[in-house]
């Protein structure tokens, strides 16, 4: 697995159970079994090891998250996004949860 690189440069070890960790604390109270989210840490994982890269920035990952948790649960998906995009603002929290919705309505993601 490629080394993170994290925003401030720093570099540590890929850890399959921290990325296991954020998308479970998501997913909290959330109908998704745990095999689910087994599955998208392995599709995340096969994703980083076929970019073929050996150091990935941090928020290469957290796009990866965002796009599992799209396919896993819409209300997942948007706990994530406003703490990863750092949302504070009601009307951008708005903005998000309205993009959602066109999203799944249009079929782009299926939750």
């Amino acid at each position: 697995m490629p080394w993170v690189v994290k925003k401030g440069g720093g570099r540590m070890e890929y850890d399959r159970a921290k990325l296991y960790a954020s998308i479970a604390l998501a997913l909290r109270k959330r109908p998704v079994s745990p095999d689910r989210i087994d599955e998208a840490v392995d599709r995340i994982e096969q994703a980083l090891m076929l970019s073929g890269e050996r150091e990935i920035r941090s928020n290469r990952i957290g796009e990866l998250v965002l796009e599992a948790l799209k396919h896993l649960d819409t209300i997942a998906y948007i706990r994530f996004a406003s703490v990863y995009f750092n949302i504070n603002d009601p009307e951008a929290f708005i903005d998000m949860i309205h993009q959602a919705v066109r999203e799944r309505n249009e079929g782009t993601y299926e939750p």
